[in-house]
């Protein structure tokens, strides 16, 4: 079923043109990625979709009725509303209609009125078939599976977070949203690599609509199965995976680039021919080929890498074998309630011509650990040692310490203030920046256009230690591309915090990953630590398993036993009931006491019946024990898996704690039997 479709259609904004000859149908069910420069019309194309946009020519139709669920950008909530709260109201209707039916509820227990039974009858068979009573689970999983405790954020105002956490907040608002259609743009900033691997899951499960605007290759290789690529003032659909269409994009310019050689060849041909015979014995010809080829449409030259930011990275002189070390370093920051340990006993060597990629969980302390390597933050702890002949560029993730209120032509002008202005425009031109262009406030600039001034100036050093905090964030495919290419040919040493997994896929030779305030080395390439992390998940979940299975059969063996207790209780009442009777005697007539037999045989089965009732004490005590070690395991919370599994076994501890007072209450019972029978 076509959900939306778009003919020929051109976008002019002023007297610019953004693109034209846009075509493009989306099927119920297409996943679509979305790909091109930036500044080539992506985000003109979601205006389009939405209908907050009309082409200028052109057409765009759209199934009555459709939703378009669509991320704010902005991410303007209310600072008192908690996390729960502005997912949940992601449902809108459907939260009023809850409302309404718990109003409607409490007003039939006095108005039992025909009106008011078929009006709420009517509202709950809507509510139900909306999923309704899905909607709490819903908001639940996509809280869970971006990063948050759906517990906890019930109580957790939204004006507390940072900009990062919002961003997964709205995230998981859309998500929730009720729509035929999801329109992301670039869902993978701010996400690490467990919330994005949780979110290609959820994207290739979901039975909904995708059109997703990103640079994250790997995530793209496991989500689309259709990709529009933006380019040459146009856009092309293609058919298949993203690692189809680069085969089939290359096919095509290969293509296109014979057709236009096999023509230019004739052009050529044709253009010395008549220049021979023009005024010659074959004028006639001459002058007809002439005409023929003035009528000849001419091919366009094919599309390529043309005005890719070309990005070389000089390292300068070589640094020593060791170009940063840390010795038992703890890493912490100050906060108002105190001093934050993020990193304890971190020992490390950073050795030259190494490619290290730093991953872990936001939040985890990466960055904070790169200052204290070069010394911009203090370390609480122990201490560090730069080498003697390292020099230091340092891209920040923030791109924070670029002049805002400069030109672009002026941070570039500052750092080499005897280039001539042909040389810097020329230097700015290989980054993208051209003509009264280079004229713009640094301030007024995109994130994408702030990452490539950032990258222009940081050509301008010659440093033997380049890191790189998040450098692919606003940064298109092209420009990671050519960001990669520089780096493989960097012959220095380099630190990477990303959570492009293409990126480090291609160019890491060493991971350190930040996990429960530790810094863990792993002496492999990314490939090599991501197939070991996926044995590791697999033995997880398999002794998950195995574990489930030994508490199933535990708690049956429990049951069993305690109907055995039941019994046994039920036949040591029963005895005791007859010893009583044949002390009583018929009819009230006095009868022989009962034997020493009896009495040994009751006691016996009291006594059984209170080593059992103990045993079930001290086994449940036990399993409670258990449950609470693996809760107090702060390695259980990093993923979203882990918070799933805390969830549970937080209702295994409370069932278990019910189940312990029963026991309890039994034991004490059984003990008073046991006393009872030997007064």
């Amino acid at each position: 079923m076509t959900l939306i479709s778009i003919g020929n259609a051109r976008v002019d904004f002023g007297a610019t043109e953004i693109f034209r000859d846009i075509s493009l149908t989306v099927g119920s069910g297409d996943r679509w990625a979305v790909v091109g420069r930036n500044g080539t019309g992506k985000t003109t194309l979601v205006r389009l979709i939405t209908g907050d946009l009309q082409p200028t020519s052109g057409a765009v139709a759209r199934m009555p009725g459709l939703r378009v669920a669509l991320m704010d950008q902005h991410r303007r909530f209310p600072d008192g509303m908690t996390l729960w709260e502005i997912v949940a109201d992601a449902f809108g209707d459907l939260r009023t209609l809850e409302q309404s039916l718990a109003t409607q509820a409490a007003n039939l227990e006095h108005d039992h009125g025909e009106e008011a039974m078929e009006k709420y009858g009517r509202d709950l068979e809507r509510f139900e078939r909306e999923g309704g009573y899905q909607m709490s689970a819903k908001v639940d999983a996509v809280l869970m599976g971006v990063g948050f405790d759906p517990e906890a954020a019930k109580a957790t105002s939204i004006g507390t977070l940072s900009g990062g956490e919002r961003g997964r907040v709205a995230l998981a608002r859309q998500l929730a949203t009720p729509a035929e259609i999801l329109l992301l743009d670039e869902p993978t900033n701010h996400l690490d690599l467990e919330t994005t691997a949780w979110l290609e899951q959820y994207l290739r499960d979901t039975d909904r609509t995708v059109i997703c605007i990103s640079h994250d290759r790997a995530f793209l290789a496991v989500m689309a199965n259709h990709v529009l690529h933006f380019e040459g003032g146009t856009a092309f659909a293609y058919e298949g995976s993203y690692e189809s269409f680069l085969v089939q994009r290359e096919e095509k310019r290969l293509t296109q680039q014979r057709q236009f050689d096999k023509q230019q060849s004739k052009i050529q041909s044709e253009t010395d021919y008549i220049a021979r015979n023009l005024a010659g014995q074959n004028t006639r010809q001459a002058k007809g080929r002439r005409k023929l080829l003035a009528r000849m449409p001419r091919l366009s030259a094919p599309i390529g890498g043309d005005g890719v930011m070309a990005l070389r990275l000089s390292a300068g002189d070589r640094s020593g074998d060791r170009v940063i070390e840390a010795e038992h370093v703890t890493v912490a920051v100050e906060t108002p309630n105190g001093t934050r340990e993020l990193l304890r006993d971190v020992n490390v060597v950073l050795e030259r011509n190494e490619v290290v990629a730093l991953v872990g969980p936001n939040g985890a302390g990466k960055s904070t650990l790169i200052k204290t390597l070069v010394e911009e933050h203090p370390a609480h702890a122990g201490r560090v040692k730069m080498g003697p002949s390292t020099t230091v560029a340092y891209y920040r993730q923030d791109v924070g310490h670029l002049p805002l209120d400069s030109t672009i032509y002026e941070a570039i002008a500052t750092q080499r203030p005897l280039w001539e202005r042909r040389q810097v425009q020329g230097h700015l031109g290989r980054f993208g920046f051209s003509g009264d262009e280079v004229q713009r406030t640094v301030g007024t600039l995109s994130g994408g256009e702030r990452a490539r001034v950032a990258l222009a100036l940081l050509t301008l050093s010659t440093n033997n230690l380049l890191i790189l905090d998040e450098p692919t964030n606003h940064l298109d495919v092209e420009s990671i591309e050519a960001l990669e290419d520089a780096i493989e040919a960097y012959e220095g040493s380099c630190l990477i915090v990303s959570h492009d997994r293409a990126v480090l896929r291609g160019l890491a030779t060493q991971v350190w990953e930040v996990k429960d305030r530790q810094l863990i080395i792993f002496p492999g390439s990314f490939v090599e630590w991501e197939a070991l992390r996926a044995e590791n998940k697999i033995k997880a979940e398999r002794d998950a398993r195995e574990i489930s299975q030994r508490e199933s059969e535990k708690n049956a063996k429990v049951r069993d036993r305690e109907r055995e207790l039941q019994r046994e209780r039920e036949r040591a009442d029963k005895a005791k009931e007859q010893a009583y009777d044949r002390s009583q005697g018929k009819g009230g007539q006095a009868k022989a006491a009962p034997t020493s037999n009896d009495v040994r045989k009751a006691q016996r089965a009291a006594d059984k019946a209170l080593a059992d009732a103990e045993l079930r004490v001290s086994m449940l005590e036990a399993k409670i024990a258990g449950i609470t070690a693996e809760l107090d395991d702060v390695t259980l919370y990093d993923t979203p898996a882990g918070v799933q599994k805390a969830a549970s076994l937080g209702r295994a501890l409370d069932d278990a704690r019910d189940a312990l007072d029963d026991a309890v209450h039994d034991w004490t019972a059984a003990g008073e039997h046991v006393q009872q029978l030997k007064a």
